[in-house]
């Protein structure tokens, strides 16, 4: 299981919702809003994956 960075929630990266590759990396969302969100301004989500403080702090 995997964090979706946009809201939290657990996904199987096995059976994601949708993914999105960013900077090498993929990442695995619950549904494709999440996926659209995060496309709209990645860096904000992939620098709170960083810091370990969540999409919200």
């Amino acid at each position: 299981m995997v964090k979706d960075l946009v809201c939290g929630m657990e996904v199987d990266e096995k059976k994601p919702a949708a993914t999105a590759a960013y900077q090498g990396k993929t990442y695995f969302f619950c549904a494709p809003g999440c996926k659209a969100t995060f496309l709209k301004t990645p860096e904000k989500y992939v620098k709170s994956e960083k810091s370990g403080k969540g999409c919200c702090a």
